[in-house]
């Protein structure tokens, strides 16, 4: 691991009007490692998410990527940086088409590996090839949530920020898309910071992990440390999955 982190969250606030949504969060992403933030709903997880990609922005505290300081930079700089975010509620385009959805991810930069590029996503998740002239909106929940991801590693991110991508999902379409990010992970070594409510498969699937309660990390350790302990297993693992 390299000394210096590939983002790095320190000390960070950021407020909705008066309201503190988050209280002084301090997470470390290195290169090429799997990290999940896990936490009850309304904990401040997809607030973090934002508030990296700079909307809204910190109030106190810093954000630095890849060595520079991206705190109060605006979201398409941010973007620029090769930072991809596959949202929470996926927000792909519903009136275009799945190929016409993943011309929307690539950079401008990235355009003369388009072609090989969609080649990768339609690999990685054969059912959008199917699918590609279908309009987003028409796709079952799994696919959109394949699309989003996708349009996201149309960017060639160095950094993939994953929020909420089991959201009501079945279980087996689940699966799929975890396997899928580990093997991005594994084999082009792609770097994935992941929100998540679905611990168990965040944590079984992550370096390391953070926890987070009311806006604040309370934990963190390796994702086994993290399953193993009968905190996290009380709070957020119990109900079935030991």
């Amino acid at each position: 691991m390299s000394s210096e982190p590939l983002l790095k969250v320190q000390g960070v606030e950021t407020y909705y009007g008066n309201i503190r949504a988050l209280g002084g969060v301090d997470v470390e992403v290195h290169k090429g490692e799997i990290v999940s933030l896990i936490g009850a709903n309304g904990a401040g997880k997809s607030t973090l998410m934002m508030t990296i990609c700079g909307s809204p922005q910190a109030r106190a505290g810093t954000v630095t990527f890849d060595g520079t300081d991206i705190t109060r930079m605006p979201t398409h700089l941010i973007a620029r940086r090769r930072i991809a975010q596959s949202p929470e509620g996926r927000r792909i385009f519903p009136r275009m088409t799945v190929y016409e959805n993943l011309q929307m991810g690539a950079g401008l930069d990235n355009l003369k590996y388009f072609n090989e590029d969609v080649e990768k996503i339609y690999t990685l998740f054969p059912r959008l090839k199917e699918r590609q002239s279908q309009r987003g909106g028409t796709l079952s929940g799994g696919e959109q949530q394949m699309l989003s991801i996708g349009r996201a590693l149309m960017a060639r991110p160095k950094l993939l920020l994953l929020d909420e991508p089991s959201l009501g999902l079945a279980p087996l379409i689940v699966k799929g898309i975890f396997e899928a990010i580990k093997k991005l992970n594994k084999e082009e070594g792609l770097t994935v910071f992941l929100v998540e409510q679905n611990a168990f498969a965040a944590l079984k699937l992550s370096d390391r992990a953070y926890v987070m309660v009311n806006g604040k990390v309370t934990m963190s350790g390796t994702g086994k440390e993290l399953l193993a302990d009968p905190s996290v297993r009380a709070a957020y693992l119990e109900g079935g999955h030991h």
